[in-house]
């Protein structure tokens, strides 16, 4: 039995623009990760204390193809 109906158009799937970005299956960024989490966590998860460890990271995602070049503006760093 087809789960179509008459009349329906056919679902075509479309990547996000923003928020979703490949798993780090090679781990090439848990170091830069780790760090970041234990910052959040001493820090009783107060992201501002951690902007060094989140550039960091963001910084390795870019260079490994994890995630797509950007601008640090546009992730709410200055220059």
């Amino acid at each position: 039995m087809s789960s179509m109906t008459f009349g329906q158009k056919k679902f075509i799937p479309t990547a996000p623009d923003k928020g979703s970005f490949p798993l780090d299956h090679e781990n090439a960024c848990k170091r830069q990760m780790l760090k970041y989490m234990a910052c959040l966590s001493e820090h009783t998860d107060n992201n501002s204390k951690c902007r060094d460890e989140a550039k960091s990271y963001l910084q390795c995602r870019m260079e490994n193809n994890l995630m797509a070049q950007e601008e640090w503006t546009k992730l709410g760093f200055k220059e």
